[in-house]
């Protein structure tokens, strides 16, 4: 009896030094990540990032240049520390486009704590069904290709896109200014959709501009001939920011069609070109700061801009369209604000606490030169961007080869 009770005795002892020295580790540990997150601890040694975006299917490209922005970015912030000491981990979820898996993978995200900041699930539609599960779980969320709705109403969502009200407004003017007097929309019959063709009618008509109509697509459409030929008359016609649009930029080469083709920031894609080809000479589309491709010297570039691209380049490469020779980077740069913005909210915070780095979002103001984006982040009713940071890029050819031209300053 004496003999087992030593034992014990011993036993206890050991467990109290080797609990002793754990502590003393996760002191030090403690110690490291105070001096490399500015002062202050996160408290974890990881702090996970959840993205939700189509990485496979016809709008893969979108879901891979978000991946590919938040790795390179998140590197970046990793090497200056990441967030109060913790490293932060980027997690991938799937939606293929299926609304059904978008929210699936929203819910999985919203309900793990070891999740502290979520990108996507992109697309409007699929952001709405999500949206309520991120509010209750007061899960901050970040959506750099959501670009319709209201977020003002919403405490722990932002948007980092430029609102389709803002490019449809800059377009307008662009579009009057180039003496059309009516315009038309083919887009998706979608939240997006409706939500882009009641701005477009709203301040189309607010600016003296006759309607033509809203024009909705369908997934499986082979060809968009059919709604290009109803909106022949139309002086603009407005595309969708996803891949149907390029259906629509190509059947309008096939139909003839001699007005101004406009959108989005989607139409940055060179899917657009490729499936348009000369027809795509001459598209307009509104977008954040995006000078590319272009004939510009990059070091006229912003350099937090040009800094991303190079390492997304280095990376990643780049897309080179095989009919057109068209190019773009394997980048969502806004998705890398996300990220920028997260970090910095949190360390003005001194905290991960979803409540204070919502409050912290609110009231950043980062440099235009220091975003991966090129643009600066001033949040307004949780929106990154305002009008300043909206611009008219045209799509043009010569003997170079295609590039974007930016056509309002």
């Amino acid at each position: 009896m004496t003999f087992n009770t030593g034992r014990k005795m011993t036993a206890l002892l050991g467990a109290a030094l080797l609990l002793t020295a754990c502590a003393g580790k996760e002191e030090r540990a403690e110690g490291t990540q105070a001096a490399s997150g500015n002062g202050w601890s996160a408290g974890l040694p990881v702090v996970k990032v959840g993205l939700i975006g189509p990485m496979t299917g016809p709008f893969a490209v979108a879901g891979i240049s978000l991946e590919n922005s938040l790795r390179v970015e998140i590197d970046r912030l990793n090497g200056e520390g990441g967030v109060g000491g913790a490293e932060l981990e980027l997690v991938v979820r799937d939606s293929g486009l299926d609304p059904a898996k978008a929210v699936q993978a929203a819910n999985e995200f919203a309900g793990d704590d070891s999740i502290r900041l979520v990108v996507g699930p992109a697309l409007s539609a699929f952001y709405n069904a999500a949206k309520g599960s991120f509010e209750s779980s007061k899960k901050i969320n970040c959506q750099p290709m959501v670009a319709t709705g209201d977020f003002s109403t919403l405490k722990y969502g932002f948007r980092a896109q430029d609102p389709v009200s803002l490019d449809v407004a800059k377009m307008i003017e662009y579009v009057k200014g180039a003496g059309a007097t009516s315009i038309g929309v083919i887009y998706e019959g979608d939240d997006a959709g409706k939500g882009t063709a009641d701005e477009v009618k709203a301040q189309a008509e607010a600016a003296g501009l006759t309607w033509k109509g809203f024009e909705a697509t369908r997934p499986d459409d082979q060809s968009h001939r059919a709604y290009v030929d109803k909106l022949k008359d139309a002086g603009a016609i407005w595309i969708s920011n996803s891949a149907s649009g390029a259906k629509t930029m190509a059947a309008t080469g096939e139909a003839g069609y001699k007005g101004l083709i406009v959108g989005g920031s989607g139409a940055r894609n060179i899917s657009f070109v490729e499936a348009a080809g000369d027809a795509a000479d001459g598209a307009l589309f509104s977008a954040t700061y995006y000078p590319y491709p272009s004939r510009d010297s990059r070091d006229t570039w912003k350099a937090g801009y040009r800094k991303h691209i190079d390492e997304i380049e280095k990376r990643f490469g780049k897309n080179v369209g095989p009919k057109t020779g068209a190019e773009s980077p394997k980048a969502a740069e806004i998705a890398a604000d996300c990220a920028l913005a997260y970090v910095k909210a949190a360390d003005q915070a001194r905290s991960i606490d979803p409540d204070a780095v919502a409050a912290a979002i609110e009231n950043l103001e980062i440099s235009d030169q220091e975003t991966p984006s090129g643009n600066s982040i001033s949040p307004e009713k949780h929106e990154f961007f305002g009008m300043d940071d909206i611009h008219i890029y045209q799509w043009k050819k010569d003997d170079k080869g295609w590039a974007t031209v930016e056509v309002t300053k």
